[in-house]
């Protein structure tokens, strides 16, 4: 059970009433979403939060938004934060992406986090004889999915660098700039990633799962 409960607008301060009011002309929203109202009780974070996720999950820069929101909901189901994931569902269904490309996002997520175990493992075991090993893990969700080659990339290099697996994040990078993403796109994922990261973990951190 969270410990601190949605502020109600009206209770809102500082720089929560300036975010509240942003929220809601931006959202097109006549109440600003219980999320949100959550992040209310730090007037800051809701603040600088909802300028970064209208900026680099919301908004198309280098990538579409279709784009981010996938990366966003990889991210948020690799923090297990069913409440974010829900919510970003809502997005998702006004630009078109299926309930099918959703999860196999989730599904892309998963088996990457489960490469990024088994590579982080091996480089900083400091025993070279398990770099000989061949991996023997199954990955055909990488390429029998709905996601383009460039989502699949963009979602294993964001999910790999936070898992800090080193390799595996430069591998997924190398593997995106090879299929014609950007040096700048590449970047925005990652931004993206990192906005969501702040979000579910102030989420999580408070009992909202």
């Amino acid at each position: 059970m969270p410990f601190v409960k949605p502020i109600a607008e009206a209770d809102a301060v500082d720089k929560a009433v300036q975010a509240f009011s942003r929220i809601k002309e931006i959202l097109g929203v006549d109440e600003v979403p219980e999320i949100f109202r959550y992040m209310g009780n730090s007037p800051p974070f809701v603040h600088d939060f909802f300028m970064n996720f209208r900026k680099f999950v919301l908004s198309a820069g280098k990538l579409d938004e279709k784009s981010k929101l996938l990366i966003a909901v990889a991210v948020a189901g690799q923090a297990g934060c069913q409440t974010f994931m829900t919510y970003l569902s809502e997005f998702a269904a006004a630009k078109d992406v299926s309930q099918q490309e959703l999860t196999d996002a989730l599904a892309v997520g998963a088996t990457n986090s489960m490469y990024n175990v088994l590579f982080k493992f091996r480089d900083i075991a400091g025993v070279e004889v398990f770099e000989g090993m061949p991996v023997g893990l199954r990955a055909h969700t990488f390429q029998s999915t709905a996601l383009s080659d460039e989502t699949v990339e963009l979602i294993n290099l964001s999910l790999s660098d936070i898992n800090a697996c080193k390799p595996c994040t430069s591998a997924h990078v190398a593997k995106a700039r090879d299929a014609g993403v950007s040096d700048e796109a590449i970047y925005e994922a990652i931004q993206c990633a990192a906005t969501m990261i702040a979000g579910t973990q102030f989420l999580r951190s408070i009992g909202v799962a």
